[in-house]
């Protein structure tokens, strides 16, 4: 589970490179030009950027959270293998 929010993670990272590319080409575009016609929206990527943060967050936790899960089962196992020889 913990995979799928780090691909989620990485989408969203994705978009929000996305629209930091789309944002400066038009930045770009209006340096140069006489006409003011291309909106720029920052709303979406802050909320885009806060929820990637956020799932990122989980991710870890859930990561960290595994291991040591596996650690765990890791020592009963070796204990049981050593307590049955």
């Amino acid at each position: 589970m913990h995979s799928y929010y780090a691909m989620l993670a990485l989408d969203l990272a994705n978009d929000r490179s996305r629209e930091a590319e789309e944002l400066r080409l038009v930045r770009l575009a209006r340096d140069g030009a006489e006409y003011d016609w291309l909106a720029i929206e920052d709303r979406p990527s802050a909320l885009r950027r806060g929820l990637a943060r956020a799932t990122a967050a989980v991710s870890l936790s859930a990561a960290s959270a595994t291991r040591r899960l596996d650690e765990r089962k890791a020592e009963d196992l070796g204990r049981a293998i050593a307590m049955a020889d």
